[in-house]
């Protein structure tokens, strides 16, 4: 009988940030700033007919936390709402808040609690030796998936060197 025999060796890399991305804006800033500059030196490929580009946004997801208060400043509730755009979650968030039946639901003032959004996003990117990985940005921490070869990993690290906010 044959025996399976081990091709490639799959890796995962996590980088904890020492403080979570402010907002959504800053997050999207930097999400944006990987798709836009290439800051990994990805190339463009084809798969299936369809040409792709270096870095591809391949999922997103966004919460917004919602509190309710009562008049002691007492947290009497929450809501949250998942959205998978910046565009729904700003417009879900303040649909939240201002949603009186909500309100008067939980007995409390709704109060968007900023501090405890999540946000997450994941590139795809194909590096120029043929491997196609995932960088996946939250707002606590940056992974890397998918892949072998660890220069690539080393390409992600000393640019994420370079952004303040990934510390």
């Amino acid at each position: 009988m044959a025996d399976f025999v081990q091709k490639t060796t799959v890796k995962s890399a996590v980088r904890a940030l020492a403080s979570p991305i402010t907002d959504v804006t800053a997050f999207n800033t930097i999400v944006q700033s990987v798709i836009t500059s290439n800051p990994f030196d990805c190339t463009s490929y084809e798969s299936a007919g369809v040409t792709h580009q270096p870095v591809e946004k391949s999922r997103e997801n966004y919460v917004a936390k919602v509190i309710y208060q009562d008049g002691d400043a007492k947290t009497v509730g929450t809501e949250s709402g998942k959205y998978n755009t910046i565009a729904g979650f700003t417009a879900g968030a303040a649909a939240l808040v201002a949603s009186t039946a909500l309100a008067t639901a939980h007995g409390g003032t709704a109060i968007h609690d900023l501090a405890h959004d999540t946000y997450s996003a994941t590139l795809k990117c194909h590096d120029a030796n043929g491997e196609i990985y995932m960088v996946t940005f939250g707002r606590d921490s940056v992974s890397i998936t998918s892949y072998s070869d660890d220069a690539i990993r080393t390409r992600v690290e000393t640019w994420a060197d370079t952004v303040a906010a990934l510390a």
